[in-house]
Parts: C-alpha cells; structure tokens; sequence
C-alpha cells in the first residue's frame, strides 16, 4: 500500500524527488512504531492499515515530541513545526487510502497540528548584501588563476546571484537547463512545484554574468557528455543541491552575513529587497511561485521591521526626546 501511495504522489501529484523521499520516510517511521516502539498494548504486528486508530496517531505524536520513544538513536525531540510536517505526510497517506477505499475510517480525523511561533523569514540587509557583491566582483578581476579554479569561481558566484536576482528555490536551480534561458537570455524559465513553469525577468547584469559563464564552460570544455544542467561539477555532471547549499553557507560566511545562511535566505532577500523598492505583492507572488498570497505577505513583516528602524534612526524628533 505504500508503494503504490508513493507512485501516486510521484506520477499524479508530480511531487518533487525530496518531497517524495520525506513522506516516505516519514510514513515508515510511523509504520515502524506501530510495529515496535508503541506501547505493547497498542502495537500492530504486523503493520495493517485498516487497524490504525486516532489513538495510535495522538500517542505516536506524544512519542515524537516528548519522552523520546519512536525516535530513531541520536535523534532530537521534534519541535511543533517538524512534527506538523511529519503530520502532513501522514494526511496525505490516509487520505489516499480512503480515496482509493483501503479503509472506511480516516484515523487523522479530529487531528489537528500543533501551534508554532511565528518567525519572520530570515534576510540579508541591503549594505551587507552589496558588500558580498562587490567583494565577490573583487575575485572575479583578480589575477587568474588555474583554469579549473576560475571555472569554479565563476559558477560559484553566478550560484550567488542567481538566488538573489531570481528568488528561486534549491531545487528550481539545480534543475535549470542552458535552454530554460529565453528572449536571448532576457528571461528564465524556472520549473517549480509540481512542475509549474513562471518565467523570471533577468536584468542585464545577472545576463551578463550567465552568458559569461557559458562561455567558459565551452572554452574549457568542461561538458564533454552533452549534458544541458546549467551548473554543473568539474566533470560535466549536474550539479548537486548538497554541493549548492555549501557553496552558498560558505559564500555568506565569508561576506560576514549573521545569522541563518542558506539558499532560501537568499530567496528571503529577494523578496524583501523588491518589497522595500516598492514591488507590488502580487508581482512578487508570481515571481516567486508561491501558491497563495499569504505565503507572500509575510515579508511585509519585514519591510515594516526595516521602516520602523529607518523612522528611529532618522525622524528629526527621535533625538528630542522630552526628559522626565
């Protein structure tokens, strides 16, 4: 029953490869404990879905996040937002059994998520994300140094402005293709969730920078299997997210960014950055392939956080501040 919910999430859904991996992972674990980390009482050997209870999910979530049964060796007790997306996959598993009439009864009925604190998305300010680029500018006119490591400089930092100047996520720029690129390069056609296609404005800088790119990658004839991946690994293969999550957690190091670093900051920061140019919402939303709105109100915290500071630190009335 789980390989076929598996194909389903795979061929109908169009699930990403990592989203398909977590549910997987996440229904065995449940599977696991009802086989043999549950109370004995309550255990289910072997594993039969049609035996599942909302008492079984309410005592596996207890497992989950308080006293440490029914996590593996090593693992820490999950917080509310971890455990509310193992909670989704375990939604979505049921929902299909009842879909296609395994069971009658959906045992995640009356389940309800655990409440999380609201966190604004983390970012990189204006002058500290200038800074990075002008440094990384600095780099790339330095003097040259051996082909393979100006091969790698070039990618690493084309990485760098792709997430800032496009918004896209990890798994949108590892999946680009040199013919993803349209209007002479003007524009980017990134495939997202669910495969859903948008296409991306690309402003003259950013294209400069990628056809430069492709331009070494045929001079040094780094892809010799054909392969179209627009990153790609000093032997030619598509380039992958662990290899770009580093590169970016690195970048951000050494440009002095605080804080949380990672592809989807970069992602936060574009979208920060346009709503603090005055970009229209709903022009963000598309750009960044969000479903709903409300996934993209939430940087309007953080615009407001930005103004709110801007106003302390410049309002004539700030530093008069009547004494008491």
């Amino acid at each position: 029953m789980l390989e076929r919910f598996i194909n389903y999430i795979q061929a109908e859904k169009r699930y990403s490869p990592l989203t398909v991996k977590n549910y997987r992972r996440d229904v065995e674990r449940f599977i696991r404990w009802c086989e043999a980390e549950a109370e004995p009482s309550m255990r289910i050997t072997p594993f039969k879905v049609e035996e599942v209870e909302a008492i079984h999910i309410r005592e596996w979530i207890y497992a989950r996040t308080q006293h440490g049964k029914g996590r593996g060796k090593g693992e820490k007790r999950l917080g509310a937002a971890s455990l509310n997306r193992e909670l989704s996959s375990l939604k979505s598993f049921f929902r299909f059994l009842i879909r296609t009439q395994a069971i009658k009864r959906d045992p995640m009925q009356g389940i309800h998520t655990l409440k999380t604190p609201k966190r604004l998305p983390s970012f990189v300010p204006e002058s500290r994300m200038r800074h990075l680029l002008e440094e990384e500018q600095e780099r790339k006119e330095a003097p040259e140094g051996s082909a393979k490591s100006d091969f790698l400089l070039l990618r690493d930092q084309l990485i760098i402005l792709i997430f800032y100047g496009c918004g896209i996520r990890l798994a949108e720029l590892v999946r680009i293709d040199t013919d993803h690129f349209e209007n002479d390069f003007h524009s980017l056609r990134v495939v997202g969730k669910g495969d859903k296609e948008r296409v991306i404005p690309l402003v003259e800088p950013l294209r400069e920078a990628i056809l430069h790119y492709i331009s070494q990658i045929e001079r040094q004839n780094i892809c010799k299997n054909r392969e179209k991946a627009l990153f790609l690994t000093l032997k030619g293969a598509r380039i992958s997210r662990i290899t770009v999550y580093r590169i970016v957690k690195r970048t951000l190091r050494e440009g002095g960014v605080q804080g949380k670093r990672s592809p989807h900051v970069l992602r936060h920061t574009f979208a920060t950055h346009l709503l603090n140019h005055g970009a229209d919402m709903r022009e963000i939303q598309e750009l960044m392939g969000h479903a709903s709105l409300q996934a993209t109100q939430v940087y309007t915290h953080n615009s407001i956080t930005q103004l709110q500071k801007i106003y302390l630190e410049a309002h004539p009335r700030e530093g008069h501040k009547p004494k008491r």
